[in-house]
């Protein structure tokens, strides 16, 4: 695959591009988790946009191989222009962190065999591979005067859970529970919060196909206070949970930071498509 310099005729100016960014390393964490820290000479642009967000997210943009595409990448020239076949895949991945001081980023990817387009690709990223991303975006940060916080998800919803408990205030308490396939695939984690973290293991069942979390959330022993809640994973399991938190629970709206980021079954395509039919809550 190479790139090409974008005709003259259409104009760049004013439109969002990806930024360039360089593999620096990658390595396994786990069976299913791989890390990779990215580098960019176009690092300044995209931490102008970072807003310090605990739940920080890019768009990662594959792009198929065989095909010559414009530099600096154009979506909206590739869209408009380009055949089907040669259409960049997007997905979506929660920063695990954002070194500002170094000009680099770490995305860990959860690794689901050949199946994908990320995970193959991260399984097998080289020093030196580059590839393209939009963002950072977000919207969730610890409340430091939150009575206690709840926070649950599975190992896609893993990297952004660590940064969260990174970033909570010292002597937070914190409630967490972490649904992985087993004990293989639970990783260390660092805070200088009061923090009750439980693991939860499928044990071979597909991810999404359990009410691990739910169940956990609502055995929960809970202290005093309205929690600030952070629960990211399955589009299943935050309608288990929705309904749970805000009406039997009667945690305020906006102290729920609720994400069903993935559905079972679906594509990220798919997915988008599904929740863009569903009603707003």
């Amino acid at each position: 695959m190479s790139i090409t310099a974008q005709p003259e005729s259409s104009a760049t100016k004013g439109r969002r591009l990806p930024l360039r960014f360089e593999v620096v390393s990658s390595e396994r964490l786990t069976p299913h988790m791989q890390r990779v820290v990215f580098s960019s000479h176009q690092f300044v642009e995209f931490a102008r946009k970072f807003g310090g967000f605990a739940d920080s997210y890019v768009k990662l943009v594959f792009l198929p191989e065989g095909f010559d595409y414009p530099d600096p990448l154009d979506l909206d020239f590739v869209k408009d222009t380009y055949p089907p076949e040669a259409q960049p895949t997007v997905r979506t991945y929660t920063l695990r962190a954002i070194d500002l001081e170094h000009g680099r980023i770490t995305i860990d990817f959860v690794l689901h065999g050949d199946s994908g387009v990320a995970g193959p690709w991260a399984a097998s990223a080289q020093p030196g591979d580059t590839l393209h991303l939009t963002g950072p975006g977000g919207a969730y940060a610890p409340d430091p005067v939150a009575p206690w916080h709840l926070v649950a998800g599975d190992e896609a919803a893993l990297p952004a859970i660590q940064a969260t408990l990174e970033a909570m205030p010292a002597g937070a308490r914190v409630h967490a529970y972490v649904e992985v396939d087993g004990p293989d695939d639970e990783q260390p984690v660092v805070s200088e919060a009061r923090v009750a973290l439980t693991w939860l293991h499928r044990r071979g069942a597909a991810p999404g196909s359990t009410t691990l979390i739910a169940d956990a959330v609502r055995a929960d022993e809970w202290p005093p206070g309205d929690p600030q809640v952070f629960i990211h994973g399955e589009a299943g399991l935050l309608k288990q949970l929705r309904s749970y938190l805000l009406n039997e629970r009667g945690v305020p709206r906006e102290r729920l930071s609720l994400s069903g980021y993935w559905r079972k079954g679906a594509t990220e395509e798919g997915f988008r498509a599904w929740k863009a039919s569903q009603p707003k809550v």
